[in-house]
């Protein structure tokens, strides 16, 4: 039998694979972090820094702008502290990193919470299973961080979010091919 693509199964088979690459990406950036983990952590705090500093910069020059007296002081307090908090990343970035190992905990904690939402809105879907086990591992990395911080600034911010990260990565692969499955299937049933 042959097998016929309408238009809706071609663009979901090209989104597939492209969701497929992408999981490729992914998945080879999250090796990477591992492989590195304290040079991953220390460019992160050190590039984060310069984020909040230019953008302490942005909030000064945005302050002149403003309306109302107590606007302005408002802009000039965040430019200060986004300034000053930049400056401490950029100058103690050890320091930093164990304050961005304890955000990132938090932050792998909820986004584990997350995950597990939508795999379970997702459930009766073929291969909703790769999204819960996504969940179950961004949860568990979160709690081991925040179990061993402040210590795990060494080795959290390179290590756990780039396993978290190849998970992440293995996940859209399982479930972009199911879906690129599905869709040929759907076409050959059509043809």
């Amino acid at each position: 039998m042959a097998t016929t693509d309408t238009p809706i199964l071609s663009g979901v088979k090209k989104s597939s694979a492209w969701s497929i690459f992408m999981g490729v990406l992914i998945s080879a950036l999250g090796i990477l972090l591992i492989a590195y983990p304290f040079a991953t952590g220390a460019i992160t705090t050190v590039f984060l820094g310069w984020a909040l500093i230019f953008a302490g910069v942005a909030e000064f020059a945005h302050a002149f702008g403003s309306q109302t007296a107590g606007n302005f002081f408002v802009r000039i307090l965040l430019a200060a502290l986004y300034g000053v908090a930049g400056i401490m990343l950029v100058a103690f970035p050890l320091r930093g990193l164990e304050g961005l190992t304890l955000l990132l905990g938090a932050l792998f904690v909820v986004r584990g919470v997350g995950a597990l939402v939508e795999a379970l809105r997702l459930r009766p879907i073929d291969g909703w299973g790769w999204l819960l086990a996504d969940a179950v591992f961004s949860a568990a990395v979160g709690v081991l961080i925040l179990a061993k911080w402040p210590s795990s600034g060494v080795w959290a911010v390179g290590t756990l979010v780039g396993a978290s990260i190849l998970v992440t990565g293995i996940a859209k692969i399982a479930l972009a091919t199911t879906v690129h499955t599905g869709a040929a299937r759907v076409a050959q049933k059509v043809g």
